[in-house]
């Protein structure tokens, strides 16, 4: 095999920083040059920080630190550390103790803040499938994808397919793609702004941002699925192991490349957590099991069921296809349980007798007065369990996949269930130019296809569907449909998710779960619904600026009531 560094040439844009800008990135940063690298030697309020601001910026994380975090950081005492040189002290010290206990546990207690830039909307559903980490992902619309980098559109260039008879082709088209798109994002942003003027106490920039995030949500489904995205990932060095394991039995290229570069950053920090990875007779063998499993499972699914394939469809489609008809009172005794000593069965017994208004007062009492949707109850909810067969495009797929207390599982992305277009393109009149990129990704698609496997995803439009299984207990449940059906979030995952809670109350029959979940929002269409998000934001922030003397005054929202604001748990799209 060919060296990393040799493969890696001309397949990822790397960044040029001045001399000065070089001597400070090296005390932070594993390396100067390539799209995956370890941040080390900051604070971890710092690195928190700066994953945050990354999902709504276009610039590198490197290039972010440089023009927003590094004036406000006492460097001076740095001036000797260069984390692009292994830690060899920190190596001797982990083999010991690692070697010393002989537990897997021990790889639990050491983690890295790592840098995952210019990967494909394929890569990023591989990055992201682990539960035990947390993932920041930039997002489709607080970014336009109409900008260049180093001179060409921002999507992934599979060398096998490069260096093949359609190499020409599918760098022409997905350019065509990306042309479109770009075209298109100040048409609808004109759109939006005829039909919803800003209001007399809306500022500007709240107003800018919410009309952006609208326009670019209308269009997103013109990207490829191999369009590239930056990915801010903290785990544990366990944790790590088990994603290089995966990525290194994966049957696409470009996570197995993309695996050696993680694994050669994250050596530089955790060194021995990650020993195992690439040796034959240890991760070599559980690397072959997983691939071999996946071969073993493609051949007896193809075997059982031929040719048959899922044909276009007129709608999105969400079905709840498992649950326990007795979850409720199931999850009443789990209530009720901690505060006994009594046995399980005794108290599910006389759950089972209890009237409605009894059941009622438990998970009255359970719940609690719940001010936001932040305020959980506790884990007797986790008895209650629904299992969801979701149709939706690909953009909300790929928000709702990064919920990670569950249970979730796809198929290959293709165009065969087709596409969703939204009425906002309709009402531009857009809709054949939308239409026409439609029609050139699911012909590149086809002709990819025919020789290449996964990678032919990669012409998939983001707006073409795709089936995937949701299994959640209902407190995941609570989680993700309150806070995927906020005005602000993307109208595709919405839909999902008001539909799921719908579901849970009607055909489960679990009115009291339901309920349970007080702040989902049945809005269909709740306008420029960033804006008010947009304006708390801003408030925060001059309120920090510019501290008011009414102590109240940056906790009321334009309506007079109490506003949290929304920072930390936002969707993110």
């Amino acid at each position: 095999m060919a060296p990393l560094v040799s493969r890696l040439v001309n397949l990822y844009a790397a960044e040029s920083f001045s001399r000065d800008e070089a001597d400070i990135l090296r005390r932070y940063f594993t390396n100067l040059d390539q799209p995956v690298f370890a941040l080390v030697n900051l604070p971890e309020v710092v690195k928190g920080a700066l994953f945050a601001r990354y999902s709504r910026s276009m610039l590198s994380l490197r290039r972010l630190f440089l023009d927003e975090f590094v004036d406000d950081l006492d460097i001076t005492g740095d001036v000797t550390i260069d984390a692009t040189v292994g830690l060899r002290r920190a190596e001797a010290l982990y083999d010991r103790v690692f070697f010393d206990y002989g537990d897997d546990s021990v790889a639990q207690l050491g983690g890295v803040h790592l840098a995952c830039e210019q990967a494909s909307n394929l890569l990023t559903k591989v990055l992201e499938w682990g539960r035990l980490m947390a993932y920041l992902e930039q997002s489709t619309r607080y970014i336009a994808y109409d900008q260049r980098l180093g001179g060409r559109y921002r999507y992934y260039r599979d060398p096998q397919v490069l260096n093949s008879s359609l190499g020409t082709r599918y760098v022409g088209d997905i350019d065509r793609m990306f042309s479109t798109y770009s075209e298109l994002v100040p048409v609808m942003q004109d759109f939006f702004r005829a039909n919803t003027p800003k209001e007399p106490g809306d500022s500007d920039f709240a107003y800018r941002q919410a009309i952006k995030a609208r326009a670019l949500d209308s269009i997103r489904g013109l990207l490829p699925a191999a369009s590239l995205s930056n990915v801010g990932i903290y785990g544990t060095g366990q944790a790590y192991e088990a994603l290089l394991l995966r990525m290194r039995a994966h049957p696409l290229p470009e996570a197995r490349l993309y695996a050696d570069m993680m694994l050669t950053e994250l050596r530089k920090v955790i060194p021995s957590f990650l020993k195992r990875v690439d040796l034959p007779d240890r991760g070599g063998l559980t690397s072959g099991y997983l691939a071999d499993n996946r071969a073993a499972m493609d051949e007896v699914a193809a075997r059982t069921f031929g040719d048959a394939v899922g044909g276009p469809v007129a709608d999105d489609s969400v079905e709840l296809v498992e649950y326990d008809p007795d979850g409720e009172t199931r999850m009443i005794a789990a209530m009720l349980y901690p505060h006994t000593s009594l046995s399980d069965r005794t108290i599910e017994s006389r759950v089972r007798a209890m009237s409605a208004a009894e059941r009622v007062a438990v998970v009255r009492a359970y719940c609690g007065d719940r001010q936001n949707r932040r305020h959980r109850p506790g884990r007797a909810l986790e008895r209650v369990y629904y299992r969801f067969d979701v149709l939706s495009d690909y953009g909300a797929f790929r928000d709702l996949q990064r919920h990670r207390m569950l249970t979730i599982e796809w198929q290959p992305l293709s165009t065969r269930h087709g596409y969703v277009r939204p009425s906002a393109v309709d009402a531009a009149d857009v809709d054949e130019k939308f239409d026409a990129v439609m029609a050139r990704s699911a012909r590149l698609y086809e002709a990819l296809s025919a020789e290449f496997g996964d990678q032919s995803s990669y012409a998939v439009a983001l707006a073409y569907r795709i089936r995937y299984s949701m299994q959640m207990n209902a407190r995941a449940a609570m989680h993700m449909l309150e806070l995927r059906t906020t005005p602000q979030g993307h109208p595709a995952y919405r839909r999902v998710c008001q539909r799921m809670h719908t579901l849970i109350a009607t055909e489960a029959g679990h009115a009291a779960v339901a309920e349970l979940m007080s702040f989902v929002n049945h809005a269909e269409d709740p306008g420029l619904g960033r804006l008010d998000a947009e304006k708390r934001v801003e408030k925060l922030r001059l309120s920090q600026t510019h501290p008011s003397s009414d102590p109240d005054s940056d906790r009321r929202d334009s309506n007079g009531g109490d506003a949290a604001p929304e920072l930390s748990t936002r969707p993110s799209g």
